[in-house]
């Protein structure tokens, strides 16, 4: 009986969430909060990692890059995995706004990805002696870029609204295959790409005076992307439900 009500109120709080004037509200309660942690939080991670911690033996200030590129890449693929979730949600359940989700996902993902390309060529030039190389973890990153851009452009292909989700929505689902391809690259193939040093198992291979900033910048950007889609989101139903009385009454 107690699973039976648990399974009930999630259901309803599930259907609730779902409404576009109660997530409206929601968004613009807590988007504020989720800013100015992530503020917070990137000046920490900023002030640790470019003050705080010292250079690495080998790479010496260059180490510095992660503290952009670590949670850029991680940013990346977690935006494209929610927005994959998002458009199976609409697809299956026919939500709409799991496709407004999905919609304001791919341009902040999109951003995230080229930030983790860009930071990745300015740690590779002189680590490795080159901007880029056809590595497993590169190509497949890049490959996330074209996803995001090609799930861009597909929806803005259609002229009708449901038509551009529902297709966009399956290719966002179709590409979800290649977030784990990136993750397990290094370990798939011999790559020039360093292996995981921070999710290993058995424990970190990066200093606690590193890794603490790192985690911290880690942290920050992950609410910075909740902010900005929470944001983003929030103006995708106003496009999509201008019409409705609710609108006009905000």
């Amino acid at each position: 009986m107690a699973k039976a009500k648990k399974l009930n109120w999630f259901m309803r709080w599930f259907y609730q969430m779902a409404s576009f004037p109660h997530f409206y509200r929601w968004a613009g309660r807590y988007a504020p909060w989720l800013g100015a942690v992530a503020l917070l939080l990137i000046g920490w991670g900023t002030w640790g990692g470019l003050v705080s911690s010292p250079p690495d033996y080998q790479m010496g200030d260059g180490v510095r890059i992660m503290f952009v590129h670590v949670p850029s890449a991680w940013l990346s693929m977690m935006a494209y995995t929610l927005m994959a979730v998002a458009a199976g949600i609409g697809l299956i359940w026919r939500i709409k706004l799991a496709y407004a989700v999905a919609a304001s996902c791919a341009p902040i993902g999109a951003a995230f990805t080229f930030l983790t390309l860009a930071s990745g060529s300015l740690w590779g030039k002189p680590m490795w002696g080159t901007w880029w190389e056809w590595d497993a973890r590169m190509t497949s990153e890049l490959l996330l870029l074209f996803l995001f851009l090609g799930y861009m452009g597909l929806r803005n292909s259609f002229t009708e609204r449901d038509q551009a989700d529902r297709v966009s929505g399956m290719l966002a689902v179709v590409g979800v295959v290649n977030v784990p391809i990136i993750h397990f690259s290094v370990e798939w193939w011999n790559t020039l790409h360093q292996p995981a040093s921070v999710t290993r198992l058995d424990q970190p291979a990066i200093d606690p005076s590193m890794l603490v900033p790192l985690l911290v910048m880690t942290l920050g950007f992950t609410c910075f992307f909740a902010w900005a889609l929470l944001t983003r989101t929030q103006g995708e139903i106003l496009l999509r439900a201008r019409q409705a009385r609710w609108v006009d009454e905000l």
